[in-house]
């Protein structure tokens, strides 16, 4: 069965931090490149991490880089995103997401994903 689910969004202050994780299948977990990206309101999905293997390689955005790391547990399933340094521009739902792996396309392009989470708000107070 092919199934993402996230968890740990909420509310933090700016500058503040939070750890997103979403847990995969192990067919998902096995088959997929994973990765977060996120639809503020009034705006189109954006990526903002992937990670192909255990070990990587990571792609990030540029809002991303520094602030944000991703990664993988390979006993767990799951996929992990640890923010720091949040912005009020951080604010939207982020999405666990998954490419097949092998398949042509760009980590960064959300619409080269082709499984899909429910989706976690998180939300930055200024």
């Amino acid at each position: 069965q092919l199934q993402l689910v996230e968890s740990g969004g909420g509310l933090v202050q700016d500058g503040g931090s939070l750890r997103l994780s979403c847990a995969a299948s192990e067919q998902t977990f096995n088959t997929y490149a994973l990765g977060w990206l996120r639809q503020a309101p009034g705006k189109e999905r954006e990526f903002v991490a992937a990670i192909v293997w255990n070990s990587g390689p990571t792609y990030y955005a540029d809002s991303a880089k520094g602030r944000f790391a991703i990664s993988r547990d390979a006993v767990k399933h799951t996929v992990n995103l640890e923010m720091n340094s949040l912005r009020p521009e951080d604010t939207a739902i982020y999405y666990c997401a998954g490419r097949r792996l092998g398949v042509s396309g760009s980590y960064y392009n959300p619409k080269d994903y082709d499984l899909w989470g429910q989706g976690t708000q998180v939300t930055v107070s200024s």
